[in-house]
C-alpha cells in the first residue's frame, strides 16, 4: 500500500478509460460472467482476512458479540449485492425487466415498489416480517418504474465510456466496493476506487477477490491521502466524482479549501469542480416516537431498537440515531427514555477507532470522557435546539445522541409538528426513524406522514441502517439536494432491481419481532448467526438454515 508515483496514476487511469471503453459493449452475459467469477473468489480464507483485519483495528476481541457487526456489514452486503445484481440481469435476460418481488400499488399519488424480502436468499425466512418498499416521485407510473436504467445494461455502447473516482468510506468496509460496484454495474462506469486511509486495510483483500474486475479494466484501488484525491479529481481522465464521506470534504472538492472561498464560490455559483459529483454525506438521524399506549414488552424492544442504532459500529456510522423526538406530555416519555439509557449502560464501550472521536465527544457531550479511547455511551436528555443548535444541526459522529420534547394535544399532532421540526430544523436528508403505536400503523396519517418526510430512507418500528445491508433497495438521501445545498448528498447507490429515480426507501417492522434481530447490540449469539448467514450466501442450500434458525432462536 505504498503511495503511488505520478507515473503509476498515469498508467492506472489510462488503463481504466481502456477499460472503460469496453465495459460500455459488455452484453448482459459477460456482465454476469463477471459476478460469477468475484464470488467464485470470495471463499472462507478471504472473509477471514477481511473480517479479522476489520476486528484487529477497531480492537474487537475474541468473543465480543461486536465482532458480528463486521460481518453483516462487511462480506454479508457485499456478496447480498453480487448474488442479487446477478439475478437482476439474468431476469432482464429472461423477460426483459427486473422481475419484482411483489405488485406495486399507488397511495396519495405515488407508486409504491415492493422491493424487500426478495424471492431470493431465503430473505421471507430469514428476516421475518421486516419488509421494504420504494415510494416514486409524483408523476411515474407502474410502466415507467425502470426509465432508462435498464437501456445501460441491455444496449451496448449506450453509454459514453467514462472513468468514475470512487472516495470511499473509512467506517463501513463494504460500502467502497459496493459503491464501485453501483457504478461499473450499474452506471457503466471504470472505477478508481482511493481507499480511505482510515479502512485501507481491506483493500488488499478487494485487490485479490475482485481481481477478475482489476484484469478486465474495470476497477483499481488504491491507497494515498487527500493529495492523491485531488490528483485524481483534477485527472482528464476522471469525467465523473462519488464521494461518501462528511459534507465538509464534499465541499471542499467542490467549493473550495478555505470557509472564506468556499462563500465566495457558492455566491456567485463557480465551483472549482466542473465534472458530475454523487454523494452521500451523512444526517443527524431523528428517532420519531410517536405517543400511544405501549406495552412493556414493545417499548423494551423498541428501546433495543434505538440502543442498537446508536452504538452499531461504536457509532461510527452516517445513520447512528442522534435525536429522539418525543411528546412532552407522553405518559410513558420517562419509562422508555430510561430504558434506553438503562440498556446503554450495560453495553460494553467500544474502541473509538475513528480520528478526531475524543475532541467531538467532548464538543457534543459537553463534559471530558473519564477514557478517552473508550467513550461512554452518552443520551442527553431534553435538549433544545435554542440552547444547543449544534446537536441538530451538525453530525458528531461519536456515540452521543440528544433527546428533545415537542407540545402537542394528540398523536396525530405530535406526528404532524415532529415531521415539520426534522424537516426544518435538523441538518441532512439521509434517513429518518418512527416507533408507533400498533393503531397507527396502518392508517392513512402515517402514511401520509411518511409522505411528508424529505429523507431518502424511513424506518417505521425499525432502524434505517438496515435499508443499507439488503442491497436491493437504494441507498441514498431524498432528491431535491444541490451543490450550494448539499444536505446528504445527490444520488443513489445498490438499488438492485434498477429502479429509476427513486425518492424514498421505507422499511418497517411490527413493534417487535422473534427472533431478536442479529443487529441488536443485546444479542445473546449475534456472532454465530451471522457466520452461519455468511456461509449461507457463499454457499447457499437449506442445509445452511437450521444452524441459523437455531442461534437466532437463542439470541
Amino acid at each position: 500500500m505504498k503511495p503511488l508515483a505520478s507515473t503509476e496514476i498515469q498508467t492506472i487511469l489510462s488503463d481504466l478509460a481502456d477499460g472503460a471503453r469496453r465495459l460500455v459493449q459488455l452484453s448482459i452475459g459477460e456482465r454476469r460472467q463477471l459476478l460469477h467469477k468475484c464470488i467464485e473468489r470470495i471463499g472462507r480464507s478471504s472473509t477471514e482476512r477481511w473480517l479479522e483485519a476489520a476486528w484487529q483495528a477497531k480492537q474487537i476481541p475474541p468473543g465480543d458479540g461486536a465482532r458480528a457487526e463486521d460481518i453483516t456489514t462487511g462480506p454479508f452486503p457485499t456478496i447480498r449485492y453480487i448474488r442479487l445484481m446477478d439475478k437482476t440481469l439474468d431476469d432482464i435476460e429472461r423477460h426483459g425487466t427486473p422481475q419484482l418481488p411483489g405488485t406495486p400499488c399507488k397511495s396519495n399519488g405515488r407508486v409504491h415498489v415492493p422491493v424487500f424480502p426478495t424471492p431470493h436468499l431465503f430473505d421471507r425466512l430469514l428476516f421475518g416480517p421486516i419488509k421494504a418498499h420504494v415510494r416514486m416521485p409524483r408523476g411515474v407510473e407502474r410502466d415507467g418504474l425502470f426509465g432508462t436504467t435498464i437501456r445501460r445494461v441491455t444496449e451496448t455502447a449506450g453509454d459514453a465510456p467514462s472513468v468514475a473516482l470512487v472516495l470511499g468510506a473509512g467506517n463501513v468496509s463494504s460500502i467502497p466496493i459496493t459503491d464501485a460496484f453501483t457504478k461499473i454495474f450499474q452506471e457503466n462506469q471504470a472505477v478508481v476506487l482511493k481507499m480511505n486511509p482510515v479502512n485501507a486495510y481491506v483493500g488488499p483483500v478487494f485487490e485479490e477477490i475482485f481481481q477478475p474486475l482489476t484484469a478486465a479494466g474495470f476497477l483499481r484501488v488504491v491507497y494515498g491521502d487527500a493529495e492523491l484525491g485531488a490528483n485524481l479529481i483534477a485527472a482528464p481522465e476522471v469525467g465523473r466524482v462519488h464521494i461518501t464521506g462528511s459534507d465538509r470534504t464534499h465541499d471542499a472538492i467542490v467549493w473550495g479549501a478555505t470557509e472564506d472561498e468556499r462563500m465566495e464560490r457558492k455566491q456567485d455559483n463557480s465551483p472549482l469542480l466542473h465534472k458530475p459529483i454523487t454523494s452521500e454525506l451523512g444526517n443527524v438521524s431523528p428517532w420519531i416516537i410517536v405517543p400511544g399506549s405501549y406495552s412493556n414488552r414493545q417499548l423494551r424492544f423498541q428501546a433495543e431498537n434505538i440502543a442498537a442504532s446508536i452504538t452499531n459500529n461504536a457509532s461510527f456510522n452516517c445513520i447512528a440515531t442522534k435525536m429522539l423526538i418525543t411528546q412532552k406530555d407522553w405518559p410513558q416519555r420517562e419509562l422508555f427514555v430510561g430504558m434506553i439509557d438503562e440498556i446503554l449502560a450495560k453495553i460494553p464501550r467500544r474502541y473509538a477507532y475513528y480520528p478526531g472521536s475524543a475532541d467531538r465527544f467532548v464538543r457534543f457531550a459537553e463534559k471530558q470522557p473519564d477514557d478517552s479511547e473508550r467513550l461512554p455511551w452518552t443520551l442527553r436528555r431534553d435538549v433544545k435546539i435554542e440552547s444547543e443548535p449544534r446537536l441538530f444541526e451538525e453530525e458528531s459522529f461519536v456515540c452521543v445522541c440528544g433527546e428533545t420534547t415537542i407540545a402537542s394535544d394528540s398523536a396525530d399532532e405530535f406526528l404532524s409538528n415532529a415531521i415539520d421540526f426534522v424537516n426544518q430544523k435538523m441538518w441532512g436528508t439521509l434517513s429518518a426513524a418512527l416507533t408507533v403505536p400498533d393503531s397507527l400503523r396502518k392508517s392513512s396519517s402515517l402514511d401520509q406522514a411518511i409522505d411528508r418526510l424529505n429523507y431518502g430512507v424511513v424506518g417505521v418500528n425499525q432502524w434505517p441502517g438496515v435499508v443499507f445491508a439488503l442491497m436491493s433497495t437504494p441507498w441514498g438521501a431524498f432528491p431535491g439536494s444541490t451543490l450550494q445545498d448539499i444536505q446528504s448528498g445527490i444520488g443513489t447507490v445498490h438499488n438492485t432491481y434498477l429502479l429509476d429515480s427513486p425518492e424514498k426507501t421505507v422499511i418497517s417492522s411490527p413493534l417487535t419481532i422473534f427472533p431478536k434481530p442479529v443487529w441488536f447490540s443485546t444479542h445473546k449469539r449475534p456472532v454465530p448467526v451471522a457466520h452461519h448467514l455468511l456461509r449461507l450466501y457463499l454457499n447457499p442450500g437449506v442445509l445452511r438454515l437450521p444452524p441459523i434458525l437455531l442461534n437466532a432462536a437463542v439470541g
